[in-house]
């Protein structure tokens, strides 16, 4: 799913609509990924590993005669063989698991949704904190993020905002963009959360003609 100028232009004129009717600041900002995951195939890695071990244990006979097989029958094995034998099995099934899963489809498809949303929503934070938050004199900037890999969006508000808004009014805005995203529609997500989202904040900070456009409208790419 990729964001065209014409979603950019398309959101741009929804947060230029917006703030004409409010005196609050809408940032948008449209990212690929949250996070790499790296740590994914690593930990499911580790899990197929130890799980191996497990079975190894749990069934010696059978691998032993499965050994017995492999070589005939006539060797006699001591327990350092019997040893190495199993650490090189579980390393062959740690490396084979740990570049099985870092392909990036199996990674995301491997990856809880608890993970993804967290990770959403700590970028989401962190770009709130170095673009939006405090950026306006009033302290009414709103940053929507939308992450496309883990089709997950936020909502972070400054803190005047927050002490008027309760949570659950950003729950339309939220519902038009992911119901968007799923269409494969982006761009006409991201501008119908901001209309949703200028008409909470045109009822809390209507527009009043003295406060100045201090966050640039353009929806940021990342």
């Amino acid at each position: 799913m990729r964001i065209s100028e014409a979603d950019i232009d398309l959101v741009t004129q929804a947060v230029t609509a917006a703030e004409a009717r409010s005196d609050a600041e809408i940032a948008t900002i449209v990212a690929e990924r949250s996070d790499n995951y790296n740590d994914v195939p690593l930990i499911w890695a580790a899990l197929v590993a130890l799980l191996a071990l497990a079975v190894y244990a749990a069934f010696p006979e059978f691998y032993i005669g499965l050994l017995d097989a492999l070589t005939g029958g006539w060797h006699v094995w001591t327990m350092r063989e019997w040893m190495t034998v199993l650490v090189f099995a579980t390393m062959i099934k740690f490396l084979a698991t740990r570049y099985i899963v870092g392909w990036w489809p199996l990674r995301m498809a491997f990856t809880p949704g608890r993970t993804k949303t967290r990770r959403v929503r700590a970028r989401a934070i962190a770009l709130f904190k170095a673009s939006t938050e405090r950026r306006t004199r009033s302290r009414t900037g709103v940053l929507i993020y939308l992450s496309l890999a883990e089709h997950r969006a936020e909502i972070v508000a400054d803190e005047a905002i927050v002490a008027k808004v309760k949570p659950e009014a950003w729950g339309a805005a939220m519902a038009l963009l992911i119901d968007e995203l799923k269409a494969g529609h982006p761009g006409g997500g991201m501008a119908a959360a901001v209309a949703a989202i200028g008409d909470v904040l045109a009822d809390h900070f209507p527009h009043s003609g003295t406060d100045p456009d201090e966050i640039p409208n353009r929806m940021i790419c990342l």
